[in-house]
């Protein structure tokens, strides 16, 4: 179950990318799961747990993928029910996100109002209101009355 809280957290990983850099592990990166969200995302190919082949940068380490993807692999990986500040992450990781809290309880933090309108319909838990939201309708108007507050 996706769920997501607005604003500041305690103990939320606030900067994924650096907690990424310090915290991977390289099977991680070698995962079906990652090689597709690197090449979704980022479109680069994994070729082992130390190289990327970026269409834009060349060959790239594991450090230098994108914010995005690092704080999507974190949320696929973590077991520790932690906390990731999804405002790290552009809309086009939307996909992705509501994908990871299909298969396990994952909750984001965000601090704007993440644009979810290419996932029209999915289900979130709104922490900060404790409203079940069901399509991006939904999830807008309730944002909305949270960021007003």
């Amino acid at each position: 179950m996706l769920k997501i809280v607005f604003g500041e957290v305690e103990h939320a990983i606030y900067h994924p990318p650096t907690y990424f850099d310090n915290q991977y592990e390289d099977e991680w990166i070698t995962d079906p799961l990652t090689v597709e969200m690197i090449k979704d995302i980022d479109k680069s190919e994994v070729i082992g747990t130390h190289l990327i082949q970026s269409p834009v940068l060349g060959p790239i380490s594991t450090k230098e993928i994108s914010g995005g993807v690092k704080t999507l692999i974190l949320m696929a990986f973590d077991q520790k029910g932690k906390i990731f500040n999804a405002s790290a992450c552009g809309d086009n990781c939307v996909k992705w996100i509501v994908e990871l809290g299909r298969k396990k309880d994952l909750t984001i933090n965000l601090h704007h109002v993440m644009d979810f309108s290419s996932v029209p319909k999915f289900e979130a838990l709104m922490l900060n209101t404790g409203v079940f939201v069901h399509s991006y309708e939904e999830y807008l108007e309730e944002a909305i009355k949270i960021k007003e507050r």
